[in-house]
């Protein structure tokens, strides 16, 4: 079992790029990712991982010794490579916000 957060800019951003059945399809997602069942690209390393919903895509990453996902951006094609720059580049404050939520 897999605690899922979302960081605190993604809901802002998902909520511009996603359509209306596109945030249903992400709710379905997030509550497989609970059960454990986290399917997804690996874009490099074990982080960030992907999953293309309709033509966007979601960026997460998987702390899995503590049993926590953490949704952390959408984006469309043309933003894509942008997008997976600045997670990177934001991986340590990710890893420090998903520990910090463990307690």
């Amino acid at each position: 079992m897999f605690r899922v957060f979302k960081s605190p800019g993604f809901e802002k951003k998902a909520s511009k790029i996603l359509t209306r059945s596109e945030l249903l399809e992400l709710e379905k997602l997030i509550e497989k990712m609970k059960l454990g069942i986290i399917t997804g690209k690996t874009i490099t390393y074990d982080f960030p991982k992907e999953k293309k919903i309709g033509g966007k895509k979601i960026y997460f990453l998987v702390y899995a010794n503590i049993k926590i996902v953490l949704l952390v951006s959408a984006s469309n094609k043309k933003y894509q490579q942008e997008t997976i720059d600045e997670i990177k580049l934001l991986l340590p404050e990710f890893k420090k916000y998903a520990y910090n939520l463990k307690y």
